[in-house]
């Protein structure tokens, strides 16, 4: 089984460069132009934040890009929710998000909740792809909900073939020391690991933090693949955050031996590095006084060792 990840497209309502001087269309592009000899795909899965302001244009563009991608190779595309995201909107353009290979709306199953979240199940060469919805409208950080978990366990209850994926948008792990990620990450990462302990879950697919990082939860590994927009450069002053140019995406291989593999990939982009935007400890901290959970405090420094 293999899986080209993409997250964080950012997509908006116009073409063109975006604030941060990058266009999202054309990074998109670029990414999947650089994957197209990449042999043996199975899914394209995408986790969240397709749109940056929640437009149907940005819907209709990601589909028409990622779903001719998928479609010319034969194989399902799978979108998710992020925090940018709008769920009336996704779900008018890309359905449940659960595209087969022909580029129609049929999921093997999907849950319906009154606040329109978008979880469904697709099984893909004996693997079953599952979304989760961990959209907290109007908030940075992430969710899922206690009917999503209940329905996640009624689906692990049967195990698949070969295995299950998640698929959603905010991690459940972070980088040690990165308050940002610790404040806008999921927030109730221990219930998810509760649902998911010791069922068929092989592998957790997140974006969201434009950066790739491996964890682990309930003993399951966690990836999160850098953004199609931007990559985090986490070299930069600790307390603030700078993005650079350059498109990324994942390559996933599940079943083999050493399985569950993953791989990142850059696109070949002459602006790849340059820096797209940065921000001091400040302004850091008012994105996550706004954007953050109620009551969020910053967590403790670790304290050095000495030698």
């Amino acid at each position: 089984m293999r899986i080209l990840h993409l997250s964080d497209t950012h997509l908006t309502r116009s073409p063109g460069l975006d604030g941060d001087g990058v266009d999202t269309r054309e990074s998109l592009r670029r990414i999947l132009h650089d994957c197209a000899e990449l042999p043996g795909l199975d899914a394209v899965v995408v986790t969240g934040d397709i749109a940056d302001d929640g437009s149907r244009e940005a819907y209709t563009d990601a589909l028409g890009l990622i779903g001719a991608f998928a479609r010319q190779r034969h194989i399902p595309a799978v979108f998710s929710t992020g925090n940018h995201d709008e769920r009336a909107a996704f779900t008018a353009v890309l359905g449940t998000g659960h595209l087969d290979a022909e580029g129609q709306d049929r999921p093997d199953s999907r849950l319906d909740t009154a606040d329109g979240a978008r979880a469904a199940v697709t099984t893909v060469a004996g693997y079953r792809i599952v979304t989760l919805d961990s959209l907290v409208p109007g908030k940075g950080y992430g969710q899922i909900s206690t009917a999503q978990l209940a329905w996640l366990r009624d689906v692990l209850a049967v195990p698949a073939p070969y295995g299950t994926v998640l698929a959603f948008h905010h991690p459940p792990v972070v980088v040690p020391g990165v308050t940002v990620q610790d404040a806008l990450g999921l927030r109730n990462g221990p219930e998810l690991a509760d649902a998911i302990s010791g069922t068929d879950v092989r592998l957790v697919l997140c974006g969201h933090f434009h950066l790739q990082v491996f964890g682990m939860l309930a003993g399951v590994p966690v990836w999160v693949t850098p953004g199609v927009v931007t990559r985090i450069d986490l070299t930069a002053t600790p307390g603030t955050e700078r993005a650079v140019k350059g498109a990324s995406a994942s390559l996933i291989d599940l079943g083999g031996p050493h399985s569950p593999v993953c791989h990142t990939l850059h696109a070949r982009d002459p602006h790849a590095g340059r820096t797209a935007y940065e921000i001091d400890a400040v302004e850091l901290g008012s994105v996550i006084a706004e954007l953050g959970p109620p009551a969020y405090s910053r967590p403790a420094e670790p304290i050095a060792s000495t030698p």
